[in-house]
């Protein structure tokens, strides 16, 4: 069986010396390992292959047999860890939260804590006025309000 501990360091040390971030590790009962990265700008295919080689490195396939897959989180997967929410303020994000409800905005801001905010496009009747008016209302969650927040790929 694969060291969870090792691997984790093993890919934390290159994430780190790499301008990288690690989104998950999971390693499944057959040694099946599923490693994904990020950066705050793009990760492109040589970075995932010299993940791959430094991993290989440290974990023999004469020794240990498994397969290996390192590849970066894809754009329009749920975000997992806290730099995804970083990364992507000033972007529109879909929040689905656990009661079920569904909203789009862009995301603006992220504690340390991972509440973050989003300002949602709300129509807003002010008093006296004739018709509403659609303004940014602010809407704050942790991440354990949330079933998924994921980007929103706009073609415009």
């Amino acid at each position: 069986m694969i060291d969870k501990d090792l691997l984790s360091r093993t890919v934390e040390d290159f994430a780190a010396d790499n301008n990288l971030f690690v989104v998950d590790i999971n390693i499944a009962p057959a040694n099946e390992i599923t490693v994904e990265i990020d950066s705050m700008d793009s990760v492109d295919i040589d970075t995932c292959a010299a993940l791959t080689r430094r991993i290989e490195e440290v974990f023999d396939r004469d020794i240990e047999d498994y397969q290996l897959e390192v590849g970066s989180a894809g754009l329009t997967s749920p975000f997992k860890v806290r730099q995804q929410y970083v990364k992507n303020i000033g972007n529109e994000v879909e929040v689905l939260t656990r009661d079920g409800r569904k909203l789009r905005g862009i995301l603006i801001d992220v504690a340390e804590n991972g509440e973050f905010v989003i300002e949602v496009p709300t129509k807003v009747r002010h008093e006296g006025a004739k018709r509403p008016v659609v303004e940014p209302v602010p809407h704050t969650f942790s991440p354990d309000q949330c079933k998924s927040v994921s980007y929103v790929i706009n073609f415009k």
